[in-house]
């Protein structure tokens, strides 16, 4: 293996550990400035650390009558989130993983998580976890190929669907990224990330009123480690989506495709900060809006399909094709 490729490794085990390690900070950052900016002290930042923690003492409890889908759903969604976090170009564009790093292979995997998760509040024969199931694949139907047509939108100047590819294209070429496709797609991205990591205003990932839950309700079942992990595999997903839209739309100081240890340093800094600054932009928004009735969902998420739609569209008016 020459020294490229194992620093090509290096880049991408640091990434998977980073999202591992620091997806609980992001969303105890975002915990902290909403309660700064509304008057609370707060928790802190390393709150949902000590809540894992003390969710992984717990006994496991498992509810009468439930079977192999209730108890793998955890493990299906945090490995999905993990593969996701191993192959998307978030601190150097040389992943191992990059051939599988495919626009419709991503999508997939994520909802393949979202379908587990499905399945196991079916799977508990309750009311709210049937409620939560039912409104939470309804949502990924509407979320899935609005995430593929906006990405699509941005991949038509490379001419390719792998991710790496479409973010190098937009590093070398900046003023497509203010093109009209390009602007669209980010609106569009920026509502069905809110919704697919089930944030204001289309879910509240703080509710304790059942008839309003979406995500809490499909996991009101789970407690001790599989808690847990359920907890940790939402805070990596809302990190990894956050990281691909901060490199998609702003592509600069992530490492080449034959990283060095300097390149992958400043890669790391870089995609941290971008995230840092995106989880503080969405706790911010958060205090200003309220949550949405459901019924007024699918109108929100149809008109950010309609958004990406546009955006492809004007892609291929307005974008300058790379060769």
């Amino acid at each position: 293996m020459s020294a490229m490729s194992v620093m090509s490794v290096v880049a991408t085990l640091l990434q998977v550990v980073a999202v591992l390690v620091g997806a609980p900070l992001v969303v105890g950052g975002m915990r902290q400035v909403r309660a700064r900016l509304e008057g609370r002290a707060g928790g802190g930042v390393g709150q949902p650390w000590r809540d894992l923690r003390k969710q992984l003492r717990k006994q496991q409890i498992t509810p009468l009558g439930t079977t192999v889908v209730f108890a793998l759903a955890p493990a299906v969604v945090a490995g999905t989130t993990l593969l996701i976090a191993a192959i998307l170009p978030l601190i150097s564009l040389g992943s191992p993983l990059d051939p599988a790093a495919d626009l419709f292979g991503v999508v997939g995997l994520l909802f393949l998580g979202t379908v587990a998760l499905t399945l196991a509040g079916l799977d508990t024969g309750t009311a709210f976890g049937g409620m939560g199931s039912s409104r939470e694949i309804t949502i990924a139907a509407l979320v899935e190929p609005t995430i593929l047509l906006a990405v699509f939108a941005l991949s038509v100047p490379g001419q390719s669907a792998n991710l790496a590819a479409i973010v190098a294209a937009a590093a070398d070429n900046p003023g497509q990224l203010v093109s009209p496709g390009s602007l669209l797609a980010f609106v569009a991205l920026a509502i069905v990330i809110i919704a697919e990591t089930g944030r204001l205003p289309v879910d509240n990932p703080s509710t304790h009123l059942e008839l309003t839950m979406i995500h809490e309700a499909m996991v009101l079942e789970y407690a001790g480690p599989r808690l847990a992990l359920v907890e940790w595999a939402s805070a990596m997903r809302l990190t990894v989506l956050l990281g691909l839209m901060a490199n998609l739309f702003l592509p600069w100081g992530i490492a080449g495709a034959d990283p060095s240890p300097l390149g992958i340093l400043i890669g790391f800094v870089v995609i941290s900060l971008k995230i840092l600054v995106l989880a503080g932009a969405l706790a911010a928004g958060e205090v200003f809006i309220a949550k949405l009735r459901y019924f007024r969902v699918p109108e929100l998420l149809a008109g950010s399909f309609l958004l990406a739609l546009l955006a492809v569209t004007a892609s291929y008016f307005f974008a300058t094709p790379t060769n």
